[in-house]
């Protein structure tokens, strides 16, 4: 059961959408890591405590797709919600297959975000926050 403020991980190699969603979860309590490409994200998962990652499908050195699978190799059980404005068919299944904890599609509404994140930090950790 997850007692403390949830971490998450906003991967994008865009420093105003990382910002802005920083800027979303944090006056709801969470605490935000910001990671500008996937390679970064997985150093970061290897050294501090994660609770959820955000990744952009489309980063520099590896995709979105790439860095969930090296995560979920690292910690099996991490939700990583999938974000893309470019989303398809292949896609979507291939996040199916890596253990992705869902796909949505940019742009997104706060609202949508925020519930997705809340209801994989409740089925992932029992989280009542």
């Amino acid at each position: 059961m997850l007692v403390e403020a949830p971490s998450l991980l906003i991967t994008d190699d865009d420093r105003g959408f990382r910002e802005t969603l920083q800027g979303v979860f944090e006056p709801e309590g969470f605490r935000t890591i910001l990671a500008g490409d996937g390679e970064e994200a997985v150093q970061i998962v290897r050294t501090q405590e994660v609770h959820l990652v955000l990744l952009d499908m489309h980063m520099p050195r590896l995709t979105g797709l790439e860095t969930l699978r090296r995560l979920k190799q690292l910690k099996t059980m991490l939700p990583c919600i999938l974000l893309s404005a470019q989303l398809d068919e292949l896609i979507i299944e291939q996040a199916r297959l890596a253990q992705a904890f869902s796909v949505l599609s940019k742009p997104i509404t706060r609202r949508q975000l925020t519930g997705i994140v809340r209801l994989a930090l409740r089925r992932t950790y029992d989280w009542r926050g």
